[in-house]
């Protein structure tokens, strides 16, 4: 039986680490509360509080692959935090994936396992 427990996903179905976060959640007796980001992305103080919860500035937490990073002009030293942050708003696929928020802490299942370290 799965405990429904305060524990969020930011999740994208299609991404395959996404899923295999979700799974290895599952497997652990965990049904976490899903958020599909790419659908209800979070709003710009949630998006700080799991920065400062991960560690990491804006731009870390980006994925500079996307072609929305490179159309944008985002690799620019000169673009604001700010700026940063209203661009992974606006595009929502430019926010590292999946997330798991659990017990005050964040954690980015690249890889999967990485998330198991913020349940204890």
């Amino acid at each position: 039986m799965a405990i429904k427990s305060q524990v969020t996903l930011y999740h994208n179905p299609r991404c395959s680490k996404s899923r295999q976060t979700l799974t290895l959640l599952q497997e652990n007796g965990i049904e976490p509360e899903i958020i599909e980001y790419l659908k209800n992305p979070p709003n710009k103080k949630q998006l700080n509080e799991i920065l400062t919860m991960l560690g990491l500035e804006p731009r870390d937490f980006m994925r500079t692959n996307e072609s929305e990073y490179k159309t944008a002009g985002l690799d620019s030293k000169d673009i604001s935090r700010d700026d940063l942050l209203n661009a992974m708003l606006e595009n929502p696929i430019l926010i590292q994936r999946p997330i798991v928020l659990a017990n005050g802490k964040a954690a980015i299942g690249r890889p999967p396992e990485q998330v198991l370290e913020i349940l204890k």
